[in-house]
């Protein structure tokens, strides 16, 4: 059984792993394929170790073939397409209210505990949800990043018709920008990297490179004036909080989907008490996250071949992860963690 491991900063060897027969309420999986996530591409730069203990195996938006079922479990079979939603509840807390997806006990499986990049992986099976027959096992490693985006929009209660402004078109920017769309929004998306703007332009989007031309006076132009309903920080910059209280109307709303962590940055208060401007947390997904997301990849929707930047094999791992941080206008990478 082969597996990678996560052993230090820059560093991601390959070797044995071991094949954990399911006890009660597990399920054993062989991966088909895992995408490289941006929270990956952090614990490769050893600014994680405080949450992964090396050598481990990392890796979360995974799809899989059941492989084998542990006892009680009824939700799945042998055989089953699945996609996994990667978390750990732990014991229920008064503070949650109930949200377990960010709860104070909730262990990601991928970061707490080991992840997806190995040929078997067991795991919890209230994790696992049934993926459409026809839906590829490449296309259902889009799934758990596609939850996320659906989770966003969620939290930001668009409604057909309104504008949206994604501030970030990459991985996650792309997909949220997608699910505004099926929504019947009116999608404009905020990038300064070229090779990203060019891409999404060809996707169809409506782009606007905030390097080269003023972002607010733009938005007015395509707009009419009305400005943004709902804008989704996804950059994680701090030209990107500066522009999300720029753009929105009276009583927009703003997404936070990025992680803001170490450096602070300023945050115009001002503008949220003037036209009653709303703020909103958006973290992981909910389990109807999942089934939405598995919707709408069944339907066609996004065209992920066209997303993809590459896939290649488990034990070129390491080479993968270097590629990344020599482009990252990339798109999406995925490991194939199975030779079948």
């Amino acid at each position: 059984m082969k597996a990678a491991f996560y052993e230090s900063k820059g560093k991601i060897t390959v070797g044995e792993g071991k094949q954990i027969t399911p006890g009660k309420g597990e399920v054993r999986l062989d991966v088909a394929y895992c995408g490289v996530c941006g929270t990956d591409v952090h614990i490769f730069h050893g600014v994680m170790d405080q949450r992964v203990a090396p050598p481990q195996t990392v890796g979360h938006e995974a799809s899989a073939v059941v492989a084998e079922v542990g006892e009680g479990v009824e939700n799945v079979k042998v055989g089953d397409k699945v996609a996994v939603r990667p978390l750990h509840f732990g014991e229920e807390h008064p503070f949650d209210k109930g949200f377990k997806h960010v709860g104070k006990n909730l262990k990601f499986i991928g970061i707490d505990s080991s992840g997806a990049f190995q040929n078997s992986w067991t795991v919890p099976s209230y994790t696992l949800h049934k993926l459409p027959e026809q839906l590829s096992l490449m296309h259902g490693a889009f799934i758990e990043p596609l939850a996320v985006a659906c989770h966003d929009v969620k939290i930001g209660r668009v409604e057909k018709g309104e504008n949206c402004l994604v501030i970030g078109g990459g991985p996650i920017g792309t997909l949220i920008g997608y699910v505004l769309k099926e929504k019947g929004a009116n999608v404009f998306i905020s990038e300064v990297n070229e090779t990203r703007l060019s891409m999404l332009n060809e996707l169809g989007f409506t782009t606007i490179n905030p390097a080269k031309e003023n972002l607010s006076e733009r938005i007015s132009e395509l707009t009419g004036e009305k400005m943004i309903d709902c804008a989704f920080e996804v950059s994680g910059s701090a030209p990107g909080v500066q522009t999300m209280t720029e753009v929105v109307n009276v009583r927009g709303r703003i997404v936070m989907v990025a992680i803001h962590g170490g450096e602070q940055k300023q945050v115009d208060l001002f503008k949220f008490f003037w036209s009653e401007i709303e703020l909103l947390g958006a973290r992981l997904y909910e389990e109807d996250d999942y089934e939405e997301a598995i919707r709408i990849a069944d339907s066609g929707f996004v065209p992920f071949e066209k997303l993809i930047t590459k896939v290649d094999s488990l034990d070129n791992i390491q080479a993968v992860f270097d590629e990344i941080d020599q482009n990252p206008e990339g798109m999406k990478y995925l490991i194939k963690c199975n030779d079948n």
